[in-house]
This record gives structure tokens, sequence and C-alpha cells, in this order.
């Protein structure tokens, strides 16, 4: 699932494609036509196929902006303001395009669910090869309450306080550490690859209990997320699986990753072992986390 730096590298080359431009009409595939017949709510939430054309028709992409792992479409039509907010799920991506064919690589070009025209004669086109992403249509944050839940960014100066407030929080302090720094309600934007680097690059066991580990501790293992966020934006974000940017290229952080999915510790030389926690698998070095 693209995290934090996946979705900046997103939002950076998206919104200089996107700002400025009116759409003028909306294709939703037939795959997801077909999904709302049947009560299901694949990629377009709270709205059928046919409203949310109706309703962005028009509707002109004043800003691009992101919030944790969200993609924030800043709209205006009629001097009204509306937010279009995407989530790229497991495999979700955006392409800027002359036409459809122009989309890179094969398995995005069949599996693209909504194609937005734009007055100028382009495309903004959203692709999903496993429709986990979503796309919601809104007046303001508001009206969504979970982004309202959302812990500051991670480099925004009230981060790291909010972040050793929760810490000590019941609801977190008998939670596996891994568990806690990948809850959004604690720190924006980190999920499961930079959880399982910074947790290897201060040397704690992803499994170790949040209230078990001292303020100093977490107080350095907040900044090592932070460090290790700022290098994978900087990297262009790690292409593990299916993450692109809008012209379809891919990250180079994996190539940085010293922890995750590696079967031997970079440090020590000894095989690396795998817990599940949160539902998701962790991979850590039985050395010299602790």
């Amino acid at each position: 699932m693209p995290e934090l730096p996946e979705v900046e590298g997103v939002v950076r080359s998206l919104a200089p494609a996107a700002t400025g431009r009116t759409i003028r009409d909306i294709k939703v595939s037939d795959t997801i036509i077909r999904s709302k017949s049947e009560a299901k709510e694949a990629i377009l939430k709270n709205s059928s196929p046919e409203e949310f054309a109706g309703q962005l028709r028009g509707m002109t992409i004043t800003n691009v902006t992101r919030r944790s792992k969200y993609i924030y479409f800043h709209l205006e039509k009629d001097g009204e303001p509306y937010l279009l907010v995407s989530h790229l799920g497991m495999s979700g991506a955006w392409f800027a395009v002359r036409e459809t064919g122009e989309v890179a690589e094969d398995k995005f070009r069949r599996h693209i669910h909504v194609i937005f025209a734009m007055e100028d004669g382009g495309l903004l086109v959203y692709a999903d090869i496993r429709r986990f992403g979503e796309l919601r249509l809104i007046r303001e944050e508001a009206d969504h309450p979970p982004l309202l839940t959302m812990a500051p960014e991670p480099f925004d100066e009230t981060a790291a306080g909010h972040f050793l407030s929760m810490c000590k929080t019941p609801k977190y302090a008998g939670k596996p550490i891994k568990e806690t720094i990948m809850d959004g309600k604690v720190i924006s934007g980190c999920g499961n690859i930079y959880a399982t680097e910074a947790l290897f690059r201060t040397g704690i066991h992803p499994g170790r209990k949040t209230g078990r580990i001292s303020m100093l501790r977490l107080e350095g293992l907040f900044h090592e997320i932070q460090k290790v966020l700022a290098e994978a934006i900087e990297a262009g974000g790690s292409s593990i699986s299916d993450y692109r940017n809008i012209n379809g290229e891919a990250g180079n952080m994996q190539e940085r990753l010293r922890m995750y999915g590696r079967k031997n510790c970079p440090g020590c030389g000894a095989e690396t072992k795998r817990m599940t926690i949160g539902g998701r698998t962790s991979v850590y070095c039985p050395k010299c986390q602790h």
C-alpha cells in the first residue's frame, strides 16, 4: 500500500498537471457500474456513477495537496468549494495523458476505472488493479469525520508531542509498538515499510509493548520515522509492487531499505524473523532489535 512518501510523489507530479484545469466529463468503467448495481462501494464512495459524473462536470481543479495518505483535489464550481478525496488503496494510480493508450504498463491500462476528460482535451485517469482505492466527493473535511481524526503531519512541529502523548494513553500502551506507529491517529502516513525501517534503525523489536519503551527511546523512534519518510520522499518512494507516479515512473527507495523484505540483517548477518502484527507481516532482526 502506498505510504506517505509515495502519495507525496504522486501529488508533486499531479498538482502541476491538474491545477487550473476544468472537468468536461467523467467516464466510469463498466466494472464499477456493475459493482454499484450490486450495492457495492468499489472506488466511488457514497455516490452512484451518474451522480459522481454529474456533480464533477464543470468543476475546476484549483489545487492538489496531500493529507497523510490521502490526495486532496480542491475544486470550485459556481464560486463554491468542493473536495475530491482520493485514497490509492493497494494499487491505485493516477495518470495525466492525452489518451488512455499512453497509460504506462498494460496492468494499469486494463484496470482504468475513472476517466476525467478535461476541457483542454487531455485526460486525468485513475487506474486501480485491486479496486481497494477510493474517490469521495465532499464539500469539506468535516463531511467525512475520519479525516478529522488523523494525526498531525509528521513534519509539523506538533507531531512529536502528539505522538508521545498518544503512546502514554491506555489505548496504545498495551499495543505492540509496530501497531501503534502504523495507526494514522498516532502518526500520519507511516505504514508497514517505513515502520519496519525505523524500528530496525532504532533497534526496537516490533512486538515490544509501547508502554514498555522509555520516552527517550520513543522520541528517538519518532525522529527516525521523520528521517526515513524524508529520505523516501527524496528517493521518489518505494516501488515494491504497484506504486507509480503519474508519469508511470517508479521510485527507488526500495534500493535503500535495510530491513524490509530482507532475509539477513545488514548489521549482524543473522537470519531475519517474521511475525504478524496488526494484520501485517513484520520483519526484524532477533539479535539487533529488542
